[in-house]
């Protein structure tokens, strides 16, 4: 078989939980900053690409939004490939360890609370160095579009962002679901590809990606308060995203695969 099955891809997840509870505090800040640093350059990506193209935005968003999802998911692909860890998809995996009785619960708020300051970090580091301090996103038509983005999101109201995140991390949470299949990397970048892309050509919320999005957006002169950032956005975007990965994909498939993970001996 060249894939695995998701009663296989439950007992690779199983492993996963218990080898990023492993981590040191460092290395688990280390491996985090990389996640939030990758997840930016994804996002920096989509920026570079689609903020030149104003004329098409205007008149064809529905190819922009498509261009812009289609190039974001580079970042989960650094992720789970090159190595790293990223809050969001940590919202599923630690959480499934727990319900299998493999982690402490305490373990959850251990490595949430590290990743999320590491994603945090390093988006940080993306945004200021990499996004602004080279001036690619200076001219006119990169600026402006980076600011409309970040603006648009702190339009929406607490429940409609909570919501986004939902979906956005129930999206991200199955992409790296399904890439645990793959036993050819070909396969888990497709896998990775197609829920990232989604998410992002919805419009849905990605707390690690708006830590990207808004700072850079601010440092480019957005009229944003730390209040709209940190409040209006990222809260109830972190909130979406923990229920998206929790409840509709730690719970549901440990609800479905608990024997066959017992079976193998992993709890």
């Amino acid at each position: 078989m060249s894939y695995l099955v998701p009663s296989e891809i439950a007992v690779q997840f199983s492993k996963s939980a218990q080898q990023k509870n492993a981590f040191t505090n460092t290395k688990l800040l280390v491996y985090s900053f990389l996640g939030g640093s990758y997840i930016a350059l994804g996002g920096l990506l989509s920026l570079v690409v689609v903020g030149g193209m104003p004329g098409i935005a205007a008149t064809n968003p529905g190819i922009t939004k498509f261009l812009f999802g289609s190039l974001f998911p580079v970042g989960l692909i650094l992720v789970v490939i090159g190595g790293a860890e990223l809050f969001t998809s940590d919202c599923a995996v630690i959480p499934f360890g727990v319900f299998h009785k493999q982690l402490p619960v305490k373990s959850i708020f251990r490595v949430w609370s590290i990743v999320y300051l590491g994603n945090f970090i390093g988006a940080l580091f993306v945004a200021y160095f990499i996004a602004f301090q080279t001036g690619i996103l200076t001219a006119d038509s990169w600026r402006n579009s980076t600011i409309k983005l970040a603006e648009h999101k702190i339009e929406a109201c607490f429940w409609v962002t909570f919501i986004k995140g939902v979906v956005a991390n129930w999206l991200v949470c199955m992409a790296v679901w399904i890439s645990y299949s793959a036993k050819e990397i070909g396969g888990k970048i497709l896998a990775l590809w197609f829920p990232v892309m989604c998410f992002v050509v919805f419009g849905m919320e990605h707390s690690v990606a708006n830590m990207f999005f808004f700072p850079t957006a601010m440092l480019l002169g957005a009229h944003i308060s730390m209040y709209q950032f940190l409040i209006i956005n990222l809260l109830p975007a972190t909130l979406g995203n923990i229920v998206g990965g929790v409840v509709l994909v730690a719970l549901p498939y440990w609800f479905m695969f608990n024997q066959q993970v017992k079976e193998v001996g992993i709890s």
